[in-house]
């Protein structure tokens, strides 16, 4: 029998769910919906991860300058498809998608994923022709979005934001390899397809966060999956079925990154790349993220992430025969700068 006590904190939740549910996507899944797959990848045998570089993705003030980040988002997803933006976009998303946009918003303002990134990548969408409501900006938490500096909003008049707190996690537990795990509701239930947005930093724990790394924020229990540097667990995360079939395109803000401190702000260790990193292949994109961070490191005076104990053997994990998420074959990639 529930307490008086514990009915009206369930009254409560039951009503605020109620009031909530008025305003998300009507509920719809990869299997389900009739829409298809991603429609396109990227053209040649190899996986092209592209690095798009503006010198004035700032401005004076140092702070981002959002028609330039904007030009960012179009040299990368055209050089990573060879072909216009708006096309790509309109052959990626149907007008009856609904968006995911998995930002990383864990160490707030200055590491996280910048809202000009996030406003650049909205703006394509309804270019296509999306509806505003089904474009959802989200993370972890309500706090973690906040802390980074975005404003949470459920409603229709505009792109949605916020965490997993507002619907909580699966009831079904999903499980690959060595992860057992409960996925976010709002990426199973609401979303369609998504758009990974992460950010590129060093972690203290797995040695990077970029692409396979953030979407430790779509599962209930991320803090079991930290230890032996993440592997294979970020691996293994990335099997998930909602992961796995709905991510249609990973955009990496590699702005400001930073390599060392990670995974809070510790702006002493951080460096202007002045880059968005655009790729389909997770896989291909971590290898290339690690690389710069390692470069970083190394002019910086400081230990390799395997002399730190922290090498993210996850990435080479995720590229193996059971996974085959990607690949770390430098030999089978092909890095574009633009």
């Amino acid at each position: 029998m529930i307490s008086p006590v514990d009915r009206r904190d369930f009254l409560k939740k039951s009503t605020a769910l109620a009031l909530a549910s008025s305003c998300i996507p009507r509920q719809l899944s990869a299997f389900s919906s009739g829409l298809p797959s991603p429609q396109i990848r990227p053209v040649g045998d190899k996986s092209r991860v592209v690095i798009a570089s503006r010198s004035d993705a700032k401005d004076n003030n140092n702070r981002y300058v959002g028609m330039n980040v904007a030009r960012l988002v179009d040299a990368a997803v055209e050089n990573l498809y060879r072909e216009n933006a708006q096309k790509v976009w309109k052959k990626l998303f149907s007008k009856d998608d609904v968006v995911g946009l998995k930002v990383n918003c864990l160490a707030g303002k200055g590491l996280s994923t910048s809202k000009e990134l996030v406003d650049a990548v909205s703006e394509r969408l309804l270019q296509v022709g999306i509806t505003p409501s089904h474009i959802i900006i989200w993370d972890r938490s309500d706090k973690d979005l906040q802390r980074a500096g975005y404003g949470l909003y459920q409603g229709n008049k505009q792109p949605q934001c916020y965490g997993n707190n507002r619907f909580g996690y699966t009831s079904t537990l999903y499980e690959f390899g060595e992860v057992g795990s409960l996925v976010s509701r709002i990426l199973h239930d609401q979303c369609t397809a998504v758009i990974n947005l992460p950010i590129l930093k060093d972690h203290g724990i797995v040695g990077i966060t970029a692409a396979l790394k953030n979407f430790f924020g779509a599962i209930n229990n991320p803090n079991k999956y930290h230890h032996n540097t993440g592997d294979p667990y970020v691996a293994d995360v990335n099997m998930l079925a909602d992961i796995r079939n709905k991510t249609r395109l990973t955009l990496c803000d590699a702005l400001t990154p930073q390599y060392e401190g990670g995974p809070p702000h510790m702006p002493q260790w951080t460096w202007q790349q002045n880059s968005v990193i655009a790729a389909v292949d997770m896989v291909a994109m971590d290898k290339v993220c690690w690389e710069m961070i390692e470069n970083q490191r190394r002019d910086n005076g400081l230990p390799s992430l395997k002399q730190s104990g922290r090498e993210p053997t996850y990435i080479h994990t995720a590229a193996d025969d059971h996974h085959q998420l990607g690949t770390d074959d430098t030999e089978k990639m092909e890095i574009v700068k633009a």
